[in-house]
């Protein structure tokens, strides 16, 4: 499942699901925020929402804490 497919079924009415890079996951996502690359343009969407949501999300999968999910991205 990418990025989209699980922010539509899970926020069915938050809009900016709509915009979001069909080809985005989140192991993508997670390699971007490693390499210190720009998310926002990874996934298509630049809104502090979405990006809070998919850290969680991310922090769930691979159990860890959003704080370390956070930080990758704040640090670069």
């Amino acid at each position: 499942m990418n990025i989209r497919e699980f922010y539509l079924e899970t926020y069915p009415t938050d809009e900016l699901g709509l915009e979001l890079n069909t080809e985005a996951t989140f192991i993508g996502l997670f390699v971007k925020l490693i390499e210190g690359a720009d998310m926002y343009e990874y996934i298509g969407v630049a809104d502090s929402i979405v990006r809070e949501r998919c850290f969680e999300r991310i922090a769930y999968m691979w159990d860890i804490s959003y704080d370390f999910v956070y930080q990758l991205w704040i640090n670069n």
